[in-house]
């Protein structure tokens, strides 16, 4: 796409079309490391390390992730059908159901089917474990191949002459109910990732190409920049292009929250994914299937799931720290019950509950599940979040500064007033040089001036060598001449005797500098967005005092300030200068949050604690930004912060609710209420394991935006 080099000071927002990134989205996920810690979401579980536990985020990954539910399916029924005779060749079920079955060698029977059970039911849990150690780090599969492996080997050494009762029917209820458990829990977590595959599935897969006045049908993939391709009533938009040809009404809601279906006619850019309304379209493809919108969205999401924020780290930091905890309560569990005097089988049971019952699984999924389920819900109403901790970081904000052209402002810009400081230029003569030099750019302004410039039926001369003047203005060679379109601050800066301007009311103020000399300007208007107004008050029920920062005239900014009701206005600021003020007010103590243009307010943004760029359509490159609003609705940066915070809510709830369980339930475990005859057998705590990561994954579906 092309990268519009005009900047102007005075103008805060630049809706230039940043260049689109290079990196081309891979729906496959690489392998990753099997650590519970890790999890972004539950298809990198341990437990699944034969299957190659890729992440759920493209097509390839979504297929591993059903086959590894029916694996544990599978493996859960298998395992089902040999607890039953195992159950039933135990002699305590016997004794609790008033049975007698026995026949010569029925505990060598026993043995074989409870060898299946650990085998073919435990491997999961035991390659999960096998895997662990590999990486010197233990984790949950540890935990249960320690205790099941412990529990075996227990109850055939009690075959083979060691006093005490096998282990065999706990053994054989625990694997069951881990198998289910994981069964379970897995689709419960499949669907904290299942928006992103939606995602992915607004790709239509085909599309009809336009060659030579036919039609055929391509494969998405294989569109180039340049081709036209034709877009029926009712479809999905194939590529990033803009309108040849036609005029329709897009649902773009899915890809940038926007409600309200969106006029595009020829020249207007649309978006692949978006939904076509009554009319055919022809769009010309500006981006082939790797580096459309859609796909870069795609990639930021994924990034983002996989970047660490401080909550994240926390978290996997105490599950590590609770796996350890659970190995030593399990072997001095072990030890006390001994010491009590005890039967092995019996303090055995305990410590396996006890490691069973202490698996880090809901601690570790905690924060994961919310960051796969917030970042794209974020994504689908046009948030698009880079940075994991700024995103968390929102609820802190103290203090937002706003940068003013195209966030509280249209920016839709028109010529109200066009003077001469030279008279041997017409006023008329002023407009038509600006219009020259300007129009090769997308700038609000020099659309502004362009449009005016048209309308008045002016001849607009050829414009060559044009250079932009990063924050101030830009400049060309026009008919021998060397015309500049500069901002107040550069003619300031350059002009001690700075020339008489009589304005009429307020507006943005363009100097035209002919020859190095002030030779007239150009003053055009903007109107404030309807959803400034109420966006500023809601900020102000949030208790975040409102700033705004441009470069543009005193005038203009104490107007809008006051229209908007905000607490304070900064004016003709060049962008190095924001830096400095957004300094200024970290200095003071302020949490502060800048939104502005990805180019000219990337020292800004950078600064800032939280970085909001704003923009529109492909507009997601803004590097320096933690978090893109596609949307430049001041609205959203209200929505942004109200989901920080909610996400944030959600994490400290999965959080609580992980350790807390453990709190209570270890001691349980352990039984500490023995005495009482309360006591917890091994595939008792298996559940209660299982029932809280479901708690937490369920907790984690119920974030709304």
């Amino acid at each position: 796409m092309e990268k519009h080099q005009h900047m102007h000071m005075h103008m805060d927002h630049d809706h230039h079309d940043k260049e689109a990134m290079d990196h081309v989205h891979d729906h496959t996920k690489k392998e990753e490391h099997h650590d519970h810690t890790h999890h972004k979401d539950h298809t990198n579980h341990n437990a699944h390390t034969e299957h190659g536990g890729h992440g759920v985020h493209g097509g390839h990954a979504g297929h591993d992730h059903h086959a590894m539910i029916n694996d544990f399916r599978k493996r859960f029924y298998v395992v089902l059908l040999l607890t039953v005779p195992v159950m039933l060749l135990s002699k305590m079920i016997q004794h609790w159901l008033g049975l007698q079955i026995s026949f010569p060698g029925d505990q060598y029977v026993l043995t074989v089917l409870s060898s299946i059970i650990f085998f073919y039911g435990g491997w999961p849990f035991l390659s999960g474990w096998l895997s662990e150690m590999r990486q010197r780090n233990p984790g949950m599969m540890t935990l249960i191949g320690f205790a099941i492996t412990v529990a075996f080997i227990y109850s055939v050494a009690t075959l083979f002459g060691l006093r005490g009762m096998d282990f065999f029917w706990e053994l054989a209820t625990l694997i069951l109910i881990m198998l289910l458990g994981h069964w379970i829990e897995m689709k419960s977590v499949a669907g904290a990732s299942r928006e992103l595959e939606l995602l992915v599935q607004l790709m239509p897969a085909e599309a009809h190409l336009v060659e030579n006045g036919s039609i055929r049908e391509v494969k998405t993939d294989s569109l180039q920049p340049g081709d036209v391709v034709l877009i029926k009533p009712g479809e999905k938009v194939a590529a990033d292009g803009t309108v040849t040809d036609g005029s329709s009404y897009l649902n773009e809601s899915m890809l940038t929250g926007e409600s309200k279906p969106v006029k595009k006619s020829i020249g207007d850019r649309v978006i692949a994914g978006s939904i076509n309304g009554n009319h055919a379209l022809h769009v010309k493809v500006s981006h082939n299937a790797a580096s459309s919108y859609l796909s870069q969205v795609i990639k930021l999401v994924n990034d983002a799931q996989q970047a660490k924020s401080n909550t994240q780290l926390l978290a996997d930091k105490a599950a590590r720290w609770l796996t350890l905890i659970a190995i030593v309560a399990g072997i001095s569990t072990f030890a006390y019950w001994r010491i009590d005097g005890q039967s092995i089988s019996f303090a055995m049971e305990r410590m396996v509950t006890v490691i069973v019952i202490c698996c880090p699984h809901a601690l570790g999924l905690a924060v994961p599940l919310v960051v796969a389920r917030s970042t794209t819900m974020a994504a689908k109403h046009g948030l698009l979040i880079k940075n994991r901790t700024a995103f968390e970081n929102a609820r802190k904000i103290t203090t937002l500064v706003f940068d003013k052209t195209g966030t509280l402002t249209i920016g839709k810009f028109q010529v109200v007033q066009m003077e001469t400081l030279d008279n041997s230029y017409s006023p008329e003569d002023i407009l038509a040089l600006a219009a020259a030099v300007e129009q090769q750019s997308e700038h609000p302004i020099a659309t502004g001036i362009v449009d005016k410039a048209r309308s008045l039926g002016l001849q607009i001369p050829v414009a060559s060598e044009m250079q932009a003047m990063a924050g101030k203005g830009i400049q060309a060679s026009v008919a021998g001449k060397q015309v500049m379109v500069v901002s107040p601050a550069y003619v300031k800066e350059q002009f001690p005797q700075q020339p008489e301007v009589t304005q009429n009311g307020t507006g943005t103020l363009s100097y035209v500098i002919i020859n190095n000399k002030p030779a007239g300007y150009v003053v055009l208007a903007d109107e404030l967005r309807p959803e400034s107004f109420p966006a500023v008050q809601t900020l102000k029920k949030e208790h975040i005092a409102t700033v705004l920062l441009t470069g543009d005239n005193k005038k203009v900014a104490a107007v809008v300030a006051q229209q908007l009701q905000l607490d304070s206005y900064i004016a003709e600021v060049l962008p190095h200068q924001k830096l400095e003020e957004i300094r200024k007010l970290q200095a003071a103590g302020q949490f502060v949050a800048m939104t502005g243009d990805g180019i000219n307010d990337a020292p800004a943004l950078a600064q800032a604690d939280v970085g909001i760029a704003i923009g529109s359509g492909s507009d997601i490159a803004a590097e320096t930004a933690g978090i893109v609003l596609v949307n430049s609705n001041p609205q959203d940066i209200v929505s942004l912060i109200r989901f920080g915070k909610a996400t944030y809510r959600k994490m400290i709830q999965n959080l609580a609710w992980a350790t807390g369980y453990n709190v209570i339930t270890m001691p349980l475990a352990a039984g500490v209420l023995y005495h009482w005859g309360v006591l917890l057998s091994p595939a008792a705590g298996a559940v209660l394991m299982t029932v809280s990561t479901v708690i937490v994954a369920i907790n984690a579906r119920l974030l709304k935006l």
